[in-house]
């Protein structure tokens, strides 16, 4: 039978959601529905996956076409009873619930939704005579689904009770304890799913989807090779999942392991050439290991396979260097106008289309693709521009001219291996990272999580303490141990250079707990004109933080706050912090070579000026560009957008350059 067969095709999306990869089985459905409109088993299929990630609203509309072609569809007039009751919306509901009922004969799942159907409307007795004749059926199917129906429609407390409950009465319900592990990573308590999961594990060891749960847990803990463990563990059971070697790879990749992660994608190709989102990640790791053209070809592949995923356009635009073709642009704008698409698909599309009319030169329309896009994104997010304030507030406020006048003699640990990078994003940190990791004497590592990571452990609720508020008060040994611990975590990432690199943008913020915690450490300050450094930032789509880069105003207000501490770091730890413009950079790269190498008292090298010469994997969008020489294009690229970007100019006034060029 042909791979594209809707019979085919709909075996292979029941066979994903089995798996756990719901957003691949969304993808076969909308792709399959893209061809054919009117096939009823995919709008089905389809409306129920939506209601599953919570979009409500579209599942309703799906699953009412699917009834109004095909009323004698059970499941389907089930599932849209379902979202109906979800929705608040109980005496509809009630119709097509009935009408399953009508259909099929009488299940657990179905008699408990009609059963709360009715105790909506007021229907006490009937709704517990329902419910009671569904616990006679399946006591723990009934409660199971009950549970589900709770978490699907974001009633989270009571749907933790109900499995909590399941789980008591059979520990071995393994289905229960699944929807525990989702809704502990749903409320982000990461270490209550890893130990259900774990125990999920060892109980029923081929339950696949336990298995790749627990390897997003412990990436989301940033434990990047107990996920490579796991799931070479989940191999040794089931050696031919796709889906295994698919998490795998995306494991692998995240431990900085790019050429495994190659390798893991390609088995999971092999054992399924459809699963889209292993041609993603086989992209963005050839992309990483500096195999562009192979890169390319694996997203085209993507695309392919699920036109209406736009990360895979904006994966291509991200390479900097890859111009769209025609076809392209008029396939994103007609996919960017379905309303239908989720947002972040239209966000991707968006942000693509800004970078491809970029190319063109055609910056008007540039700026309305990448405006666009920043508007879908900044109406997702909770970002607060006053905590952010707050929050820097306070690191003034411990981390003073008094505080470091206190500690004369070092009390950290003494260890000078990381170099640190700090600044804002766009902002030429890529570069700098590369000359340095082009130096006998450092490795270069990556945007590293751990400072932050150290420093918000020490907020400990319970008890009252918060950073950075409790660090004058931490022990010698306890600044000594911290300090100890960001070497030992960040050791997976090194070789065996003397020092290394952590890039992480973010860490700006910590500079005077990383001079505490590793007073020998050096940071250097990535520095780039004002609006270049934010209007870099408003055409960026990051993969997750940033979340002020969104709004122009905000982004320059973001800006003032970052000057204003880098400032401070300048007063309170005079010459402890290198201060690189890009600019200058670029106009004279030798001469800012040697002051940098100066700066990390490391000896000249050659290397370090012919630095796009180094084959190092590169995980950030600059990847293309550091592999080429110096070059002028990416100064005074804010001028080509001039006209739209006056409010941001206004809003940095106070940090742009005197009439000499010169910054404050």
């Amino acid at each position: 039978m042909q791979q594209n067969h809707p019979k085919r095709r709909f075996a292979r999306a029941i066979e994903l959601l089995k798996g756990g990869a719901r957003g691949e089985a969304e993808a076969v459905c909308r792709d399959a529905l893209a061809e054919d409109a009117g096939d009823i088993n995919f709008v089905a299929l389809l409306g129920s996956i939506v209601a599953d990630r919570g979009d409500l609203e579209e599942a309703a509309d799906l699953l009412g076409r699917a009834v109004r072609a095909a009323p004698g569809h059970a499941k389907a007039q089930e599932d849209l009873g379902t979202i109906l009751l979800n929705l608040g919306r109980a005496e509809q509901a009630l119709v097509h619930l009935q009408r399953a009922q009508e259909l099929r004969p009488p299940h657990a799942p179905l008699l408990n939704k009609l059963s709360g159907a009715y105790y909506k409307l007021g229907h006490a007795d009937q709704a517990a005579a329902l419910r009671k004749e569904a616990l006679a059926l399946s006591p723990g199917q009934a409660k199971l689904d009950e549970a589900t129906r709770l978490f699907v429609s974001g009633r989270y407390r009571e749907s933790e009770t109900l499995a909590q409950a399941l789980v008591r009465e059979n520990p071995h319900d393994v289905n229960a304890a699944l929807l525990l592990a989702r809704l502990a990573i749903n409320a982000s308590c990461f270490d209550d799913a890893r130990a259900i999961l774990e125990k999920i594990n060892q109980t029923t060891p081929r339950f696949m989807a336990a298995w790749h749960d627990l390897s997003t847990v412990l990436k989301e803990l940033h434990l990047y090779d107990e996920a490579v463990v796991s799931l070479e563990k989940a191999l040794a059971l089931d050696a031919e999942n796709p889906l295994t070697y698919y998490y795998l790879g995306a494991a692998q990749a995240m431990a900085a392991r790019p050429e495994q992660a190659v390798e893991s994608y390609q088995k999971a190709i092999d054992r399924d050439s459809n699963l889209t989102g292993a041609h993603i990640g086989l992209g963005h790791v050839l992309k990483t290991v500096g195999d562009q053209e192979g890169g390319i070809a694996a997203y085209r592949r993507a695309i392919e396979l699920r036109p209406n995923f736009g990360e895979t356009y904006y994966s291509l635009a991200n390479l900097k260097t890859f111009r769209f073709t025609e076809h392209d642009i008029t396939s994103m704008r007609n996919r960017l106008a379905d309303d239908s698409l989720p947002v972040e698909c239209r966000v991707h599309f968006a942000f693509s289309l800004g970078k491809a009319f970029e190319d063109s030169k055609d910056y008007g329309q540039s700026f309305e693709y990448y405006a666009l896009a920043n508007q879908l994104h900044r109406d997702t997010l909770a970002y607060d521009p006053v905590q952010t304030e707050v929050a820097h507030q306070r690191m003034r406020e411990v981390f003073s001219a008094d505080f470091f006048a206190d500690r004369q003699s070092a009390v950290g640990c003494v260890d000078p291996d990381p170099i640190f990078i700090v600044g804002l994003p766009r902002s030429g940190s890529t570069l700098l990272e590369q000359i340095l990791a082009s130096h006998s004497q450092v490795d270069g590592t990556s945007e590293l999580p751990d400072m932050s990571i150290i420093a918000q452990s020490l907020t400990q609720p319970r008890s009252g303490q918060l950073f950075p508020q409790c660090v004058p008060d931490l022990a010698e040994e306890t600044i000594r141990a911290l300090g100890q611990q960001y070497l030992d975590q960040t050791r997976r990432h090194r070789g065996k250079a003397a020092f290394f690199t952590d890039k992480m943008p973010n860490n700006f913020a910590y500079v005077g707990f990383i001079k505490t915690l590793l007073p020998n450490a050096k940071i250097i300050d990535a520095r780039r004109h004002p609006m270049d450094s934010c209007f870099g930032c408003f055409k960026q789509h990051f993969a997750k933080g940033q979340t002020f880069t969104y709004d122009l105003f905000e982004l320059g207000e973001f800006y003032l706050e970052y000057h204003r501490l880098m400032t401070h770091w300048d007063t309170v730890l005079p010459g402890q912090v290198l201060s690189v413009q890009y600019e200058q950079v670029v106009d004279d790269l030798e001469t800012q070579v040697r002051r940098i190498l100066d700066f990390c008292e490391l000896p000249f090298e050659a290397g370090c000026v012919n630095f796009h010469e180094n084959k190092r994997a590169v995980r950030t969008a600059s990847s293309e560009q550091v592999r080429q020489p110096i070059y002028t294009g990416s100064v005074q690229t804010w001028k080509r957008y001039e006209a739209h970007l006056e409010g941001l100019r206004e809003c940095l006034t106070p940090v742009l350059p005197d009439p000499q060029g010169l910054l404050p």
